[in-house]
């Protein structure tokens, strides 16, 4: 069985860049585009497409056109920011909260303003 896990922590920038332009190369073949097509449906040109498949750096934004064009945006996932409050803070938030209503006296019920 091949270990399909990656340990970017090793990898040298070039050497990540060179794996995603590999991840883009495969995903166009498997959905059998061509890099004229994806380069027309991304917005970008061939030349663009050709770089980022050989491991050479593109931009951001191009990178984005060419995953969001092979319909690809879901790795970008890992990016979504989730506030989480610790157990500790819920605890407290709970105590803090309302435990019943408070029934008000009758001096406070004459006082309030009926309005009228």
């Amino acid at each position: 069985m091949v270990n399909t896990s990656i340990d970017w922590v090793k990898m040298s920038d070039s050497a990540i860049v060179a794996q995603m332009g590999n991840f883009v190369k495969k995903n166009r073949l498997q959905q059998n585009v061509t890099q004229a097509k994806l380069a027309e449906i991304s917005g970008l040109n061939r030349w663009t497409i050709s770089k980022l498949e050989n491991g050479e750096s593109v931009t951001l934004a191009s990178l984005i056109q060419v995953l969001r064009a092979l319909d690809l945006l879901y790795v970008l996932n890992q990016f979504e920011v989730v506030d989480e409050i610790s157990p500790l803070e819920y605890a407290k938030l709970k105590k803090k909260e309302k435990k019943r209503a408070r029934n008000k006296s009758s001096k406070e019920t004459d006082k309030e303003d009926l309005g009228w």
